[in-house]
């Protein structure tokens, strides 16, 4: 029997029907959810999904703007606006779009950006947050996995859980996230000596690489959960995943398409985790250990 699919753009308006709601309380404190995105130097990928995020932004009911500065601007110059940036109470999220050019510190820039509104979830106190079982801002594609699970009410605690990938962005946030919902995980990457050994344990399989057809379906255990968040354009420009969708889905219970899945998931997240950062200016949620 074939998988049933995990469609991120359906779960996607869930989220952004929950959050019209949200920012509808938000208005009536005199609030407007704001993002503010730095995009540096000039990229094809970089624009398409700035197009994407502003026109989910516009959806919900947040305001948005960009701010542009040329591929061979200094970093200081960017760390002031950061700076400016973060002093705007009209701002509750901000971010920068990667990749930077080579002759920027990436640590820098994104360790400047504010830990309550840092809506990536890139900042080392909001990753730090997580390993002592706190999510204050969550790196948004594995705070999309997990609402994925959670819509599909996919079981958790007491499961085993596999997650490929060990990136600071999304393999290891999202290992923590699975720990903290009482799941066994382990975290393997693609030099991982026997791989199939543990997919195959996998009630919930996450694969994160970068590497098309890393898993297929002989490799899943029957009836296992597989998201699947990596996203690799093959030379005939068809988007894939590093899972081998034909054969995974003969074998899953549950699985989610490369494109129309995690993808659509990150940028929902991008949003809510701005109108988060929103509630909390005005009192609104957890709040965030003293700056």
């Amino acid at each position: 029997m074939a998988a049933t699919l995990l469609d991120g753009a359906v779960i996607a308006q869930r989220v952004y029907a929950q959050l019209k709601e949200r920012i509808q309380r938000l208005h009536v404190r005199g609030v407007q959810p704001g993002l503010a995105v730095i995009l540096i130097g000039e990229n094809s990928a970089s624009r398409i999904y700035l197009k994407n995020k502003a026109q989910a932004c516009e959806v919900v009911g947040v305001h948005s703007e960009i701010l542009r500065f040329p591929a061979d601007c200094s970093e200081d110059e960017v760390v002031r606006r950061l700076q400016a940036l973060n002093a705007n109470p009209r701002l509750h999220g901000i971010l920068v779009q990667l990749p930077l050019p080579a002759h920027l510190n990436s640590e820098r820039i994104l360790q400047g950006i504010a830990p309550a509104k840092d809506v990536d979830g890139f900042n080392w106190v909001n990753l730090g947050a997580m390993v002592a079982g706190h999510t204050l801002l969550a790196p948004c594609t594995p705070l999309g996995v997990m609402t994925i699970l959670d819509y599909a009410q996919v079981p958790i605690e007491g499961r085993n859980a596999v997650v490929i990938g060990r990136s600071a962005i999304v393999g290891k946030p999202l290992a923590l996230m699975l720990i903290a919902r009482g799941a066994t995980v382990s975290v393997c990457s693609s030099k991982t000596a026997d791989l199939r050994q543990y997919t195959s344990m996998a009630d919930i399989l996450a694969v994160a690489v970068g590497r098309p057809g890393l898993v297929d379906g002989s490799m899943i255990k029957p009836g296992a959960v597989v998201i699947d968040v990596g996203i690799n354009r093959l030379p005939d420009g068809k988007l894939v995943g590093d899972v081998d969708f034909a054969s995974a889905s003969q074998v899953a219970s549950r699985i989610t398409p490369v494109p129309g899945g995690v993808g659509r998931m990150t940028v929902a997240m991008l949003l809510e985790n701005t109108v988060t950062a929103a509630e909390r200016s005005v009192g609104i949620g957890a709040n965030y250990p003293a700056q």
